[in-house]
């Protein structure tokens, strides 16, 4: 299976890279492909909503989105992995997954297998619970088949990640793919 890891942590040895390097690892070994792509890097500019790409392209925006499209209509599985911001993902990944408009009709009809990655400070029974809705939410409305969540809750440095039981967890969830 060909994964595509969607980083959105502008934090570049932050908790959220640990959990996906734990899941690329996994996965590795269980057989799938994994590409990371890092979207805070990238140059992706914010939907205009002007629609003139008609749900199915091309863009009037010519950026990184491109190539980031073949990749992920290429892809059997997209992983979204975000820290935890303000309760929501951070704003690369969501000015990212605004701009699936210029392909939607095709990844809809993908039905592709997806998942969601995040870490929070906070350790709260509620903490992921917007982040959580706008997720499966999301996959609903792109009829993908979600394959499960890692919700990191405590994980507000580095060091707390890697004490943590979300490293083996996210390694057994790409392994178990």
């Amino acid at each position: 299976m060909k994964i595509i890891v969607l980083l959105g942590s502008p934090n570049v040895n932050g908790s959220t890279k640990l959990l996906v390097k734990q899941f690329e690892k996994g996965a590795i070994e269980a057989g799938h492909s994994v590409e990371i792509f890092d979207v805070t890097k990238a140059k992706i500019g914010s939907c205009f909503g002007c629609v003139h790409c008609g749900y199915e392209g091309p863009c009037v925006q010519n950026d990184d989105m491109q190539n980031l499209k073949a990749s992920i209509l290429n892809a059997d599985m997209v992983v979204f992995a975000t820290p935890l911001y303000y309760y929501g993902m951070t704003a690369q990944l969501k000015a990212t997954i605004d701009r699936f408009c210029f392909f939607n009709s095709s990844l809809t009809r993908k039905h592709i297998k997806s998942a969601l990655i995040t870490v929070a400070w906070n350790s709260d029974s509620w903490t992921f619970e917007a982040l959580e809705n706008h997720y499966r939410t999301l996959v609903r409305y792109l009829q993908m088949q979600d394959q499960g969540m890692i919700l990191g809750k405590g994980c507000g440095t580095p060091s707390m990640t890697a004490n943590s039981k979300y490293m083996l967890d996210a390694y057994k969830f790409g392994k178990s793919l």
